[in-house]
């Protein structure tokens, strides 16, 4: 019930303690309340007022106990910090007052700071940054080179100890190498198949950079992307690119006609040659065949001189009339014979008697010098007369 009901308080008390129509009235002093309070503290930490040999003898048993028990509290704080573990892609380096101590694998280790300091690095996960910027190449002009660089920390302890920011030093020297391998290269290169060789290019050259600087960083690889002209340019740059376009190609169509014009006119000319060599073979072949039946007609023509001479006249007068269209008839004195003379024919069949000649010709060119001349002579002279 509450405390003012009738019949419910028979002290007549208030809340706070105090009689109702007399004594203290009102909330306890404040004052009081934080003095109390402060003897408490004083009593835990043993600086509370000597009342007797037991109670100061409790006061200090209290005070040590709480140091201890704080003492512990650190202890086990700084067990929990000094206790890492290292997982199998990283390793930790150790330093021990400022210096080099040793360098941590995989597994639970432990180390004692602020004596120690460790820096824990992943070592086989590769890193890639990305950088872009305008550069000059060989023949002025400027593109835009995008490229992404691969790498990852081989070396942890040159790679903490040697370089105070490895991975800006890593940019830098990325960009020094990218701007010397552009500018010693002509823009058709940067932009079309010399990406490859460039980019082979800049990771020597930043591997090397890096050595000398000792960072403990390997790269793994450079990726050259497709450059470009700045927008402010691009449409010029465009018209350049179609005109260079365009003279290839012209130079692909000229290359491609010389390449079958040159081989034909050398076919023409080395048959000339050929047919020249040819000829010059046949003349004078011709000339020593020719020579060499002079000589042996004049062999036959000391042994018979009349039928030599005739069998020449005879062979001449043959080689002429073969040659031409005319026809001789010839009879005996008083006759009128009526010949019947198929010229058509014999003028169509001229041609076909002048080869038959000229292989009979050669035949007798050709003919064996063991067979005499004079026989033969006298032979074709009884057939002239008995056809008269």
């Amino acid at each position: 019930m509450a405390w003012n009901e009738p019949g419910g308080n028979s002290n007549n008390q208030d809340p706070w303690g105090g009689r109702k129509g007399g004594g203290r009235q009102g909330p306890p002093d404040l004052d009081e309340a934080f003095r109390k309070l402060q003897e408490s503290l004083n009593g835990l930490f043993g600086g509370g007022k000597k009342r007797g040999d037991d109670e100061s003898g409790r006061s200090g048993g209290g005070g040590f106990g709480l140091l201890f028990v704080g003492l512990g509290l650190l202890a086990v704080v700084w067990l929990y910090s000094a206790i890492y573990v290292v997982d199998e892609q990283e390793q930790a380096v150790v330093l021990r007052f400022g210096k080099y101590h040793e360098t941590v694998g995989p597994g639970l280790n432990i180390y004692f700071p602020p004596i120690d300091r460790k820096f824990q690095e992943n070592v086989t996960r590769e890193r890639a940054y990305t950088k872009q910027g305008a550069m000059l190449t060989e023949d002025e002009n400027i593109i835009e080179v995008p490229l992404t660089v691969q790498y990852r920390v081989t070396n942890l302890q040159d790679f903490v100890l040697n370089v105070d920011q490895p991975e800006v030093s890593l940019q830098h020297a990325t960009d020094s190498a990218v701007r010397h391998v552009v500018g010693s290269t002509e823009m058709d290169q940067v932009l079309t198949e010399g990406r490859e060789l460039m980019a082979s290019e800049v990771r020597e050259r930043l591997q090397r950079f890096l050595d000398n600087y000792r960072t403990g960083i390997t790269i793994t690889q450079v990726n050259i992307q497709s450059a470009a002209a700045p927008r402010e340019v691009q449409e010029a740059f465009d018209d350049v690119i179609r005109a260079r376009e365009d003279e290839q190609r012209e130079k692909n169509q000229a290359e491609s006609y010389a390449n079958g014009v040159i081989p034909e006119a050398r076919g023409q000319a080395q048959r000339l040659l050929e047919e020249a060599n040819g000829y010059r073979d046949e003349v004078i072949a011709r000339a020593q065949g020719e020579a060499d039946r002079f000589t042996k007609l004049v062999a036959e023509y000391r042994k018979a001189p009349e039928i030599t001479r005739e069998r020449l006249y005879i062979d001449t007068m043959q080689e002429v009339m073969s040659n031409t269209s005319k026809v001789l008839v010839t009879g005996d004195k008083g006759q009128n014979n009526l010949l019947y003379l198929p010229l058509d024919k014999m003028i169509d069949s001229r041609g076909g008697a002048t080869s038959s000649s000229s292989a009979n010709s050669s035949n007798s060119t050709a003919r064996d010098p063991a067979v005499p001349l004079s026989s033969d002579m006298s032979q074709r002279n009884l057939r002239t007369r008995e056809g008269r």
